[in-house]
């Protein structure tokens, strides 16, 4: 019933942008953080940033703090990720997921496909 559908993945030169989006349905999304993950080949999966329930708050992590942002509009029920600089280790397929608070590790809905982002001249 809760669905997360992820797009806007593609093959992109380093230094180049890309924009994510996430479709979430079938929960009350306006009450949830939002946040979105990353799995690069052969590799464990990786909180990337959170974006709190209202928007006012974000958290990123170190290796894309300045080139990615996070945001959200909670009428359409959407979150997105504008993907800035990037770099071949930034290669994954990424997901996104909700969670109580800004801080919490626990993924609340079964993960969705992912979309492929690859980064390579």
């Amino acid at each position: 019933q809760v669905q997360l559908v992820e797009s806007g993945g593609g093959l992109v030169q380093p230094g180049g942008s890309l924009r994510l989006s996430c479709a979430a349905s079938g929960f009350t999304f306006r009450n949830y953080a939002m946040s979105w993950y990353r799995q690069a080949p052969g590799k464990e999966r990786e909180l990337v940033a959170t974006i709190s329930s209202a928007g006012g708050s974000t958290n990123y992590a170190d290796s894309v703090k300045g080139r990615f942002t996070i945001s959200r509009n909670n009428a359409k029920n959407t979150v997105n990720l504008q993907m800035n600089s990037l770099r071949p280790e930034d290669t994954a397929v990424y997901y996104c997921n909700a969670g109580r608070n800004l801080y919490s590790a626990n993924t609340l809905y079964a993960w969705g496909r992912g979309t492929l982002v690859t980064v390579s001249s």
